[in-house]
């Protein structure tokens, strides 16, 4: 365990292994595309360097990030995989997208213009072309491409390598809207020059060949979030985070608990405290909601979550466990990020991504 651990107690283990078997399942269920992966936001909070090395060593050939700065970190350990950027080259970014040969994705017709006009007459540049078929965020919109259609010249400077578009409600195969996409997205190919397509987030994998085309591009199903809510989750868990009992203490009614007094007791009570709190990402909507688990025992949140701690109510637990140094279990396999999410009322993408910098991490597996 490293010195940071030794500082907070509290420990992220992160398994590569699982990451890259995530990945493989992606690709079984999309046998005639690529296979991409999603890397922003540091991998979803879990290390981007040391997911991205692990799915390179794994196979995967082509990342997407959303800014430069992203790209550039993941370039270190990836010298020879494509490398997109979701949210494209600001301007004067050009020439750093070219020394690292990096992927632009060029979300409007003034983007476009930019790259093609930066190429100065030679050999046109490769970049992504994001149509934008119902998300209503970056992307080409109709009248864009209607432009682009009728004057195809302004890719002159551009050597398009997918046309791309995003999926708003995958996660929801019957809504109608998927569909309702899917037709916006042929009929902008149908318009533009003949391009390879990638249209397929996490989600849209499980909605079927129809939606593969040339290259899918998983995010967060690589980190274990269930792509298909409805179902039971295909993926393995990635994460699991410990921490240790600070303190306990024994009281009784009227006492509360936390922070505006949110939990009042009623009857003895046993309070355990550990060092985790708002300032880690374990988040304040999980106050008097949140659940934790030590050895067989689950164990609620009570009171509000603080910046640096959280309240949990043990009465249940035998002496033996109820007792400073005892590990609680934070996020497991039986209580993944999902769980972790709905107590907080959010979704899984933002329980990983608020993952504190101050958790001792530990890899596992893969290249670790």
């Amino acid at each position: 365990m490293d010195e940071t651990a030794h500082a907070t107690g509290t420990v992220l283990t992160i398994d590569l292994e699982a990451v890259v078997a995530n990945y493989r399942l992606l690709s079984e269920h999309a046998p005639g595309a690529e296979c991409s992966a999603v890397v922003k936001a540091d991998g979803y909070g879990l290390g981007a360097t040391r997911v991205a090395a692990a799915l390179a060593a794994a196979g995967c050939k082509t990342f997407f990030v959303a800014h430069l700065g992203e790209a550039l970190a993941v370039r270190q350990v990836s010298p020879e995989a494509t490398i997109a950027v979701l949210n494209g080259a600001l301007a004067g970014a050009e020439a750093e997208f070219e020394e690292n040969n990096l992927l632009p994705v060029l979300n409007s017709l003034p983007a476009v213009q930019a790259w093609s006009a930066s190429a100065s007459g030679g050999e046109p540049r490769p970049a992504i072309v994001h149509v934008d078929s119902g998300m209503s965020r970056l992307g080409l919109s109709d009248q864009e491409v209607g432009r682009l259609a009728g004057e195809p010249s302004l890719l002159d400077g551009t050597a398009p390598r997918w046309l791309m578009s995003h999926l708003a409600v995958a996660e929801e195969p019957e809504n109608a809207l998927n569909g309702e996409q899917r037709t916006r997205f042929e009929v902008a190919r149908g318009r533009l020059p003949t391009m390879p397509a990638s249209f397929s987030n996490s989600s849209g994998i499980f909605l079927g060949p129809d939606y593969h085309y040339d290259l899918v591009r998983p995010g967060a199903a690589l980190y274990g979030v269930n792509p298909q809510p409805s179902k039971p989750n295909p993926m393995q868990p990635v994460v699991r985070l410990e921490s240790p009992i600070l303190q306990v203490r024994s009281i009784d009614s009227p006492r509360t608990v936390g922070y505006g007094a949110t939990h009042r007791v009623r009857g003895p009570t046993k309070i355990a405290t550990i060092p985790v709190g708002y300032a880690d990402g374990y988040l304040r909507s999980s106050s008097n909601r949140g659940r934790a688990f030590i050895d067989e025992y689950e164990v609620p949140v009570v009171g509000r979550v603080s910046m640096d701690l959280v309240t949990l109510d043990v009465t249940a637990l035998p002496d033996h466990l109820a007792r400073a140094g005892t590990m609680v279990e934070l996020i497991s396999a039986r209580h993944p990020v999902d769980s972790v999410a709905a107590d907080a009322g959010t979704i899984g993408y933002e329980i990983l991504t608020s993952l504190g910098a101050r958790y001792a991490r530990r890899y596992v597996g893969g290249s670790a």
